[in-house]
């Protein structure tokens, strides 16, 4: 392999337009336009396709991109060594997670990978239809999410049940004193829960329904991490997986009032198939299906 092409290639994925690329390597736009079709021709692969003004890399321009700063980093640990300053190899993860999930099961779920010391995982948080934009583009390896998207025809993700954690009335001590039954509960206190578009809140307002309450709401919040504070700061019972509080729970600043019957919150991975699959993806799933979830 030629790795001038390579390098050449990998100023442009960089960049995102061969103009600022040519600049940057002192080239002619046209000699940098040749140098990365002979690369293409090399691989057999297209490893661009124009998206308006600017190059968007195709999927095996991004496992190509991955395999170039692996081979250029890897060349400036080499110097790094023979100064003395040793650096593992790494490799790389790019993960998506949905903003409202829960920090807690997030590092439950990557902390092995983390553990092994070579693994860098790239974690960007946003909203279902941003993450899944960006997995489409083949920004992203895999999206986390506690919501499976519709599926239209033809598409080409797979959805992947991770775990199902019960959900619980969780408060202060205090407020929450002995009672554990839970049509008392609801109706005798504020409650923090999750926004309509959650399928935890489905699940409660069904529940709800069938106890014959109207229950008071102090607040709707799509954050995890906020409902946690405002449990903390005992503004009423909060609807939640214990997952969500589990230090909390641990230290006895909150307790678990009482589990909601019939109520889970499932966590998802959303993959996209690929000719090219990070091997990473296939050790989270294979390693969570091996732990039942």
């Amino acid at each position: 392999m030629n790795y001038k092409h390579l390098r050449y290639f990998r100023a442009v994925a960089h960049e995102g337009r061969l103009t600022r690329a040519a600049e940057k390597l002192n080239l002619s736009q046209s000699a940098l336009s040749t140098q990365i079709r002979q690369l293409e021709a090399q691989l057999g692969h297209a490893l661009f396709e124009r998206r308006g003004r600017t190059l968007a890399l195709t999927e095996a321009g991004r496992v190509a991109l991955d395999y170039a700063d692996a081979i250029f980093t890897t060349g400036e640990e080499l110097e790094a060594t023979l100064k003395g300053a040793a650096g593992a190899a790494r490799r790389s993860l790019r993960v998506g997670a949905l903003a409202t999930l829960s920090r807690n099961f997030q590092t439950d779920l990557l902390a092995p990978l983390l553990a092994e010391g070579a693994v860098e995982v790239h974690l960007r948080s946003g909203s279902l239809p941003e993450l899944m934009a960006e997995l489409t583009a083949h920004n992203l390896d895999l999206v986390l999410a506690n919501q499976a998207p519709l599926r239209e025809s033809g598409s080409a993700f797979t959805v992947h049940k991770l775990a199902e954690q019960p959900v619980s009335l969780i408060g202060a001590p205090a407020r929450v004193g002995a009672e554990r039954d839970v049509a008392t509960l609801l109706g005798a206190h504020p409650l923090i829960l999750p926004s309509r578009r959650s399928g935890v809140r489905s699940g409660f307002d069904a529940l709800a329904m069938r106890l014959g309450l109207t229950p008071e709401i102090a607040a709707e919040v799509d954050d995890m991490a906020m409902l946690r504070l405002l449990a903390r700061s005992d503004a009423g019972l909060a609807v939640a997986p214990p997952i969500v509080v589990r230090d909390e729970l641990a230290s006895g600043r909150l307790v678990e009032a009482a589990k909601l019957p019939g109520i889970a919150e499932v966590f998802y991975a959303i993959t996209l198939e690929r000719r090219f699959p990070n091997p990473l993806v296939t050790q989270i799933l294979t390693r969570d299906g091996e732990s039942g979830g």
